[in-house]
């Protein structure tokens, strides 16, 4: 037995070097999983390329990895158009009109401020899915192609209906004389071709959507009702189709705008397992739903403001005072899989003048300390 207590000690002592080399792994890969997590700005203080140019220094100081931009078309000695709000309508902008974009936005020189997504709205949305969509489809080819050209890291996919009710069965022109299915089978088809015209535009493209599925998921509440009577029905066979035709390393997030007021861990871990899991009955293939989609959340700092107002000297008046909105922030980080976006109206994050406007220092520092914490 004297004899075989060395064999015995060393065992134990490799058991344990074994033991804490796992640990150590672990918590070295979950370290570098929370360090690329990443925070984007989108709000009303969007800028276009030539105020990134102008203000690089000032977003790179900002806590965030990148940003929501617009871009215009600019016809050489002419007017400029919005590209970014007129693009889903009975016009195609050429490469000529956003060239100008383009060149601005290679020139700009980010070191840590790369995570800047092109933001592409389905505006006008003038459009009944059974009309011409060349335009369209000629438009979201212009939007990928800017992305590659410029080598930004995506495009920011706004389904919101601004102005069109593109994504309401019951608002459609002839919704009573086609019906459900036919509506949705086209709409299916034009989801196919935005993704293939996405992808032919730039390949592998990142594909970020303020609502995925979750949207129509909760709209139905949780599927008990019919898509055909959701304001935003038709948007789950839109991405039936999308995530139908998305291939290579092409990656769709769902940002879950319904996020914007989260302030417990249970909410996040809920509409996470949601995304990942419950909604799968209104997709058309879990499969590759779940190979394609990824899943983010985001926060409205200055929430409810028209309601609650946003008071930059009493904090407790505003939705969130800066500690709950660092509590926010961190477990948004935690639960998500790469993303966590803030969204903001007020106060602003960067300025003409190269400084916040309406921004308390605590809150900046609160958000500096959640995705330091993180």
């Amino acid at each position: 037995m004297i004899q075989k207590r060395p064999y015995l000690f060393h065992q134990i002592i490799g058991h344990s070097a074994w033991v804490i080399c796992l640990f150590v792994t672990f918590w070295s890969v979950a370290t570098a999983t929370a360090a690329q997590k990443k925070l984007i700005e989108f709000g009303w203080d969007e800028p276009d390329p030539a105020f990134m140019r102008d203000h690089a220094a000032e977003m790179e100081r900002s806590p965030f990895d990148g940003c929501v931009f617009h871009i215009d078309a600019k016809k050489p000695g002419g007017s400029k158009s919005r590209f970014t709000w007129e693009a889903w309508g009975t016009r195609a902008f050429t490469e000529e009109e956003l060239r100008p974009e383009v060149s601005v936005l290679k020139a700009i020189k980010f070191k840590r401020f790369t995570q800047n997504f092109l933001r592409l709205n389905t505006a006008p949305a003038k459009l009944d899915w059974f009309d011409d969509y060349s335009a369209v489809l000629a438009n979201c080819l212009m939007a990928a192609w800017v992305v590659r050209e410029s080598k930004c890291k995506g495009l920011l996919f706004d389904i919101e209906q601004y102005e069109g009710q593109l994504f309401d069965y019951r608002k459609q022109k002839d919704a009573k004389g086609k019906g459900w299915e036919r509506y949705a089978a086209q709409v299916r088809l034009r989801g196919r071709e935005v993704m293939d015209a996405f992808q032919k535009g730039c390949p592998d493209l990142t594909i970020f959507l303020a609502f995925g599925y979750s949207l129509p998921w909760i709209e139905s509440s949780a599927g008990k009702g019919s898509l055909a009577d959701c304001h935003y029905g038709l948007l789950a066979p839109f991405l039936d189709g999308m995530v139908e035709g998305a291939k290579g390393r092409t990656r769709l997030i769902d940002g879950n705008e319904n996020s914007y007021g989260y302030n417990t861990p249970e909410r996040f871990t809920n509409a996470y397992r949601a995304m990942k899991q419950d909604l799968l009955p209104i997709v058309n293939d879990p499969q590759k739903y779940q190979r394609f989609f990824s899943f983010s959340f985001g926060l409205w700092i200055d929430k409810d403001w028209r309601k609650v107002g946003w008071d930059e000297i009493d904090f407790s008046k505003n939705y969130f005072s800066p500690e709950v909105f660092e509590v926010s922030v961190r477990q948004a980080l935690a639960a998500a899989d790469e993303y966590v976006w803030i969204y903001s109206e007020t106060p602003r994050w960067w300025s003409k003048e190269g400084k916040p406007v309406k921004l308390p220092e605590a809150y900046e520092a609160a958000l500096r300390s959640a995705r330091s914490r993180n």
